[in-house]
């Protein structure tokens, strides 16, 4: 094979749709338009949630609740996956996202789900009460970090 034999695979190329050009493309006069009317004119486009002028559903549904702006969105990770995961005798968060347990970018919490046979030392944002009292049954120890 040279350079010159290559070509895309069969199928993936198509020609562009050439509108407005006649009669004999297809889609002449009114290029695909159909008639009159709004949809038909140059310039025209549909705002987002336009329901033809029926009451839209975003207005039609009363609102409800509200957002907390304090809420802190934790990246949770429970005391078997620390046993699993890690090899060291210290976790940290940035070890997890290094492992691929966690994400980068939001505070780390420690769950109790799991069993953790080994000592190790755990560094993390927040920890639930059943996840301490597992790791520091286990001879290890818990160091929360500031957010």
């Amino acid at each position: 094979m040279r350079l010159h034999d290559l070509s895309p695979a069969d199928g993936s190329k198509s020609k562009r749709k050439r509108v407005g050009r006649g009669p004999g493309s297809g889609l002449g006069k009114t290029a695909g338009r159909g008639e009159k009317g709004q949809k038909s004119r140059s310039g025209y486009s549909k705002r987002p949630g336009f329901e033809g002028g029926q009451m839209p559903l975003v207005r039609r549904v009363p609102k409800r609740g509200f957002t907390n702006i304090f809420r802190v969105e934790y990246a949770v990770i429970n005391v078997g996956d620390l046993a699993q995961g890690s090899t060291g005798s210290e976790v940290t968060p940035e070890s997890l996202a290094a492992d691929g347990l966690v994400r980068r970018g939001k505070p780390l919490k420690v769950l109790g789900d799991g069993e953790i046979d080994r000592a190790i030392q755990v560094k993390a944002h927040a920890f639930s009460a059943s996840a301490r009292a597992k790791i520091e049954a286990a001879g290890g120890a818990c160091e929360e970090l500031d957010r």
